[in-house]
């Protein structure tokens, strides 16, 4: 079926866009011509940003509900409208049932919660308007499954969850939902991933630059994951088919890595 026509973008939101994934996409939508507010709890690293790139930069919080009705009230404000709001920030944990209740948190607050206070204040200003677009950073930890990281890998499977329920509840009335969902990108996570790095990165490392090409490409449709690495969507359909052999292959990968971590 072919996507549908979609509302023309032109201001956008971006956070977790002091660096990395986050900023590749502030200055891409900068570079198509869209007035773009970019947001980070780094406020020094994000005014240097901004100004590289030419966006707007609106410190603070983007994970609490204060932080969220603030960044969304002082947008609107500025810009007039939020036609697209991209909820890119997110951190590991590197932690699995060792996680504490304190890491738990975190990772949800930041990872999802964030994401579903961005789309409590957004949903109702967009179906008033008639059309809004939502695209949320997942991983494809959130697709797959992610060793080594619990609460990033659960965290993730809810942010997809996310963007699936609310595509299915408001696509008719104008609103786009997309996940985002790379494996390895050339970023701080991805530095900071030890082992799990050669796994991460076997189907190749991205620039942060690649994956904002890719959700370009993906904000000229509707499909509901953009798949900067295209062999996910082949380990998802085979996930899928035969969720056991799917596991017992994510197993035998486990146990590799504790024989190296040896």
């Amino acid at each position: 079926m072919p996507d549908r026509e979609t509302a023309p973008l032109r201001t956008a939101v971006v956070t977790g866009a002091a660096r990395g994934i986050g900023r590749a996409i502030a200055q891409r939508l900068v570079d198509e011509g869209l007035h773009v507010v970019v947001n980070d709890v780094d406020a020094d690293e994000l005014a240097t940003t901004a100004a590289a790139i030419g966006a707007d930069a609106m410190p603070g919080d983007a994970a609490s509900t204060a932080g969220v009705d603030a960044l969304v009230s002082q947008a609107l404000a500025h810009l007039g409208t939020i036609d697209l709001f991209v909820a890119n920030a997110g951190i590991t944990s590197g932690a699995g049932l060792d996680a504490t209740d304190d890491d738990w948190a975190r990772l949800l607050e930041v990872n999802v919660l964030s994401q579903v206070r961005a789309a409590r204040r957004l949903v109702p200003h967009w179906l008033e308007a008639g059309h809004g677009r939502l695209v949320l950073t997942a991983s494809a930890a959130g697709l797959l499954t992610m060793l080594g990281d619990l609460p990033y890998s659960v965290t993730k499977h809810g942010s997809v969850a996310l963007a699936e329920w609310l595509a299915a509840t408001y696509r008719h009335r104008g609103i786009v939902v997309q996940a985002v969902c790379p494996l390895g990108v050339d970023t701080r996570i991805l530095e900071e991933a030890g082992p799990l790095k050669d796994l991460l990165t076997r189907d190749g490392t991205l620039a942060p630059e690649d994956v904002a090409e890719s959700v370009w490409q993906g904000l000229q449709g509707d499909a509901i994951h953009v798949l900067p690495h295209p062999s996910v969507r082949d380990y998802y359909a085979g996930r899928a088919a035969d969720p056991d052999a799917w596991l017992g292959g994510m197993n035998k990968i486990q146990q590799r890595l504790e024989r190296h971590q040896q």
